[in-house]
């Protein structure tokens, strides 16, 4: 059975710093996609961040320059570090796993951006 579990969550004030971290279990992790998505109150879900098996990285438009995605597949782990934090960054972040057709999330970590 996929599992697929965040942390690193919190509140931090507009221009900090958070590290979210994904450890992922019942998939052979190397071999995966893995993905950051968000989705804040009111709006769709939107992607944060990918990075493939091979390495290649991909990101949202409103993250580029500020987060960067890592994978660690010694850990089973994907990291995304998120710089310059700003209000509009408040949302519950997921954690995704992509193989073909198969698809799985985590249950999300709440990230807020706030004085």
């Amino acid at each position: 059975q996929v599992q697929l579990v965040e942390s690193g969550g919190g509140l931090v004030q507009p221009g900090g710093s958070l590290r979210l971290s994904c450890t992922a279990s019942g998939i052979r992790f190397s071999m995966y996609n893995m993905g950051w998505y968000r989705q804040a109150p009111g709006k769709q879900r939107e992607l944060v961040a990918l990075i493939t098996d091979k390495g290649s990285t991909n990101y949202g438009d409103s993250v580029r320059g500020r987060f960067t995605i890592s994978r660690d597949n010694a850990k089973n782990t994907v990291i995304l570090q998120m710089n310059n934090l700003k209000p509009e960054d408040t949302a519950v972040y997921s954690c995704s796993a992509h193989l073909l057709g198969l698809n799985a999330w985590g249950q999300g970590t709440q990230v807020t951006v706030s004085t």
